[in-house]
């Protein structure tokens, strides 16, 4: 345990850090997995949707520096990449 008032600080701060950084996550697996299930299903029109609104949050989880800049411009791709293939299926 801390003895220094700027480390006790610290570690209230770093634990707020950590449970916003872990909901977030939370909410963008669960986004993922919202558009996974519409693309198994078939539905293109959900599927779209849940696309957008995965960029948005992978876009804003990067600007907060939650996730890198990196990993959410590739999961935007890599979901891209399956809404065309399911679209060029059908």
């Amino acid at each position: 345990m801390a003895n220094i008032k700027s480390a006790k600080k610290r570690i209230k701060v770093i634990s707020k850090k950590t449970a916003q950084n872990r909901r977030i996550k939370d909410e963008l697996k669960a986004v993922m997995k919202d558009f996974d299930k519409a693309i198994a299903d078939g539905d293109l029109e959900t599927a779209a949707e849940k696309r957008t609104l995965a960029e948005k949050k992978y876009k804003k989880a990067a600007c907060k520096h939650t996730v890198s800049k990196q990993l959410a411009s590739r999961k935007v791709s890599q979901i891209t990449k399956k809404l065309n293939a399911a679209k060029a299926a059908q």
